[in-house]
């Protein structure tokens, strides 16, 4: 689902933009620039063999007849040439977790059902108008409408002054406008939609949040969204909250959807853009290694999984229905498009609600079945992994963050399951690497679904073998023994993704401008290492650190390319 965007680096002061936003269901996104995009013949998902009927209401309009602004993406949209449409077309009865567990491809890449027979999914019955949605949810509800033009927020809309405008002459309408963000739980409406049964299945919020919580309303309200778009509607590049999954029903009209794949090198480029005002004139299909372009139209279902970079663009008056869900097959990539926002400033209005009290529930379940012996599929388990090094550091800002982070990590930390956060996030961390089969400080690398132990550097001393001395039968020195170290710490791996000036991060030997590198640039940092503390025998404490660090940096314009680390 969409919410109002974060607000462009070129127009602070002017509209806000979103950099997460999507159609409706966090599904339509904000603009990303990128390198040339994929020169491949230009290819559409399949459509049904029979052209559905019109339903009253709804428009189907040129592309000349939209604002010029919106009109320039639209048409810049068309004018390229993509990848071809190879996601697969599924039937509804074989979305399942039968299919998670024997497709190693399973949620990998976005989905097409056609006809929604078999996925266990409940929707309004096709007639419904917008005019019954403001009925249902009620016409004096608030909702936030977007300026399609500005990607900016209209004030003082109710869903009753929405349904005049949505069915309206479109020659009467005086700005195209759109409404992504309606989240109908909790009203008449709500009780006509059911997600897809494979992502309740999945769903965390569906499986470990308290039920009890959710009676009283106090949960993440982002599983039922109502998008309500008229014909010319553009939603920019963008990434769903948190790298969320998304269901997306369309009930009648058509969207059109842009897809890049979440890469590394992808994900870099659409930092970059979504970070500096480049977005306001960049196709970010530019920077990037292919888009790939899907049409749908009335009856169709799509399952986009975490982290896909995609806009979307309406051809005629659209209603849908579809939903955010974060699940246990690719939380490394969640956590990674977090980062992005944090690093991009994306207010948090606009994040996934409660996502780090939901990963503890999920945390504490979790640590629950391990300990009973439950096995997991590698794929979950190196999930799990990412998610247990999130909740150790969290556990560390409570131990010895600031006061204020100190303050705002412990209100996440849900006091009615989590009685102390610190042993349950190194507990989980411990037990997912031991079903795993590796040792405890030993981090779940390799690509795709194979577990593979990250490998420590060359002379690197693990935690906990370190030969004592405490004999002292072999001194170092003939006359003194130098004093134990008191604390030994293996730094963990951390691998970053950000966009930086050089100009304001060169500072000590100043290598890349050495190099004739300035302005802009992608950078991808590996660091680890080690510290140790000891007490002297004079009172004093010494500290001992090496961290070893490795940066990738791709100058802007410069085709991205995943260079390992």
């Amino acid at each position: 689902m969409t919410l109002k965007p974060p607000p462009r680096k070129s127009g602070r002061k002017k509209a806000l933009v979103d950099t997460n936003g999507t159609d409706a269901i966090m599904s339509e996104a904000q603009p990303v620039a990128a390198s040339d995009s994929a020169t491949t013949p230009q290819a559409s998902a399949t459509a049904p063999t029979t052209t559905p009927a019109p339903i009253p209401g709804t428009v189907t309009a040129s592309v000349s007849s939209g604002p010029p602004e919106v009109n320039k993406w639209i048409a810049i949209a068309e004018s390229k040439k993509y990848s071809p449409d190879n996601f697969r077309r599924m039937n509804g009865s074989d979305i399942g977790m039968e299919w998670i567990l024997r497709d190693e491809t399973a949620m990998k890449e976005p989905i097409v059902i056609e006809v929604p027979d078999g996925l266990g999914m409940k929707m309004p019955p096709r007639e419904m108008t917008v005019r019954d949605v403001a009925n249902e949810v009620g016409p004096e509800t608030h909702v936030e409408v977007i300026d399609v033009q500005s990607q900016s927020n209209c004030p003082g809309w109710t869903l009753e002054k929405w349904a005049d405008y949505y069915h309206s002459n479109p020659n009467q309408r005086d700005k195209i406008r759109n409404v992504i963000s309606l989240e109908v739980s909790g009203t008449p409406l709500g009780t006509k939609v059911l997600p897809p049964r494979l992502v309740r299945e999945l769903d965390w919020v569906e499986k470990h949040w308290p039920h009890n919580k959710k009676q009283l309303g106090h949960y993440p309200k982002v599983q039922l969204y109502c998008l309500m778009s008229v014909a010319q509607c553009w939603t920019d590049w963008h990434i769903d909250f948190a790298g969320s999954s998304v269901y997306y029903h369309i009930l009648h009209g058509s969207k059109v959807f842009y897809f890049i794949k979440p890469t590394a090198a992808n994900l870099a480029a659409y930092e970059h853009w979504s970070g500096t005002d480049i977005q306001n004139h960049t196709w970010l299909g530019d920077m990037v290694d292919e888009v790939v372009r899907v049409e749908l139209t009335a009856g169709n279902t799509m399952i986009i999984p975490t982290g896909w970079i995609h806009a979307v663009y309406t051809p005629t008056d659209t209603l849908v229905f579809g939903g955010n869900f974060l699940h246990s097959l690719n939380m490394k990539t969640q956590l990674r498009v977090r980062d992005i926002e944090i690093r991009t400033r994306v207010p948090k209005k606009f994040r996934f609600p409660l996502f780090t009290k939901l990963c503890w529930y999920v945390g504490e379940k979790y640590c629950k079945d391990l300990k009973a012996k439950e096995e997991f599929s590698p794929r979950v388990l190196k999930s799990l992994d990412a998610l247990a090094g999130f909740l150790v550091s969290e556990a560390r800002i409570i131990e010895r963050g600031s006061e204020i982070a100190k303050k705002e990590a412990k209100e996440n930390v849900p006091t009615d399951r989590v009685k102390d956060s610190s042993l349950l996030a190194r507990e989980l961390r411990w037990r997912v690497r031991s079903a795993a089969g590796v040792d405890s400080d030993t981090e779940l690398g390799g690509e795709g679904d194979d577990i593979v132990p990250v490998k420590r550097e060359p002379g690197s001393i693990r935690q906990g073998t370190r030969k004592r001395r405490d004999d002292h039968s072999t001194p170092l020195f003939k006359n003194w023994q130098p004093p134990e170290w008191s604390n030994v710490e293996n730094l963990p791996l951390e691998v970053t993704h950000d966009t930086v000036k050089v100009e304001e991060v060169e500072r000590d030997d100043g290598w890349m401008a050495k190099e004739g590198i300035s302005g802009d640039v992608m950078r991808s940092t590996k660091k680890n290492g080690i510290t140790k503390i000891r007490k002297l025998d004079h009172g004093a404490i010494e500290r001992y650190s090496v961290i070893r660090t490795v940066e990738i940096v791709t100058p802007s314009g410069a085709s991205p390319k995943k260079e390992p680390l």
